[in-house]
């Protein structure tokens, strides 16, 4: 059967074609491929790495970090502030057990009278009492001697010294000792009544 379409004047093959022809094969021409525009491969690259799913998964995780951050740092906290309510309790106990103690000892009749001795200064009868002087007035059972340390130091004399100066005073006498000044347990000044 005929061939009924009409190809227009050009695009029919030239030559002759049929079984007994031989075909020829065309020649590969080389040509180098032509790069694909840069965006594309660009876009390409994009759309293979991040797609909607892998977005999701990144945007619940992220959701679940700062929701177990939060978790995390009130966890820490409340585990700080229990071990300071624990310390705290102790310190309590502690304070109470002392305090105890302190009670049974009040109970003991040799430590009331030790405490009434020092506080008030009281003593039993037929006893001396003896108050130490500091420049003139009585310490007190609260304070503290200053270490020797931190006391300027005093010039030390030998006992060669004070013997020499004892010896020189023996020759040659002062002829008028001054009054020694007599003060009271209060530090206030004895004056003898004349």
């Amino acid at each position: 059967m005929p061939d009924q379409r009409r190809t227009p004047r050009g695009s029919r093959p030239r030559g002759r074609s049929g079984p007994g022809r031989a075909v020829r094969t065309a020649r590969p021409i080389a040509v180098a491929p032509e790069p694909p525009p840069v965006r594309a491969v660009v876009e390409s690259k994009v759309r293979s790495r991040l797609t909607g799913r892998a977005a999701i998964l990144v945007m619940v995780l992220a959701v679940l970090a700062v929701s177990y951050a939060s978790s995390l740092r009130a966890y820490l906290e409340q585990r700080s502030h229990i071990d300071d309510v624990k310390t705290q309790i102790a310190e309590t106990r502690a304070s109470i057990a002392e305090l105890e103690q302190e009670k049974q000892r009040w109970q003991d009749p040799a430590y009331v009278s030790a405490q009434a001795r020092e506080r008030f200064g009281y003593v039993k009868p037929g006893e001396t009492p003896f108050v130490v002087l500091v420049d003139g007035r009585p310490l007190e059972s609260e304070a503290e001697l200053t270490d020797p340390d931190t006391v300027a130091p005093v010039p030390q004399r030998t006992w060669y010294d004070d013997a020499w100066d004892s010896m020189k005073i023996a020759g040659d006498p002062p002829t008028k000792a001054p009054p020694i000044p007599l003060r009271k347990i209060d530090g206030s000044e004895y004056q003898p009544e004349e």
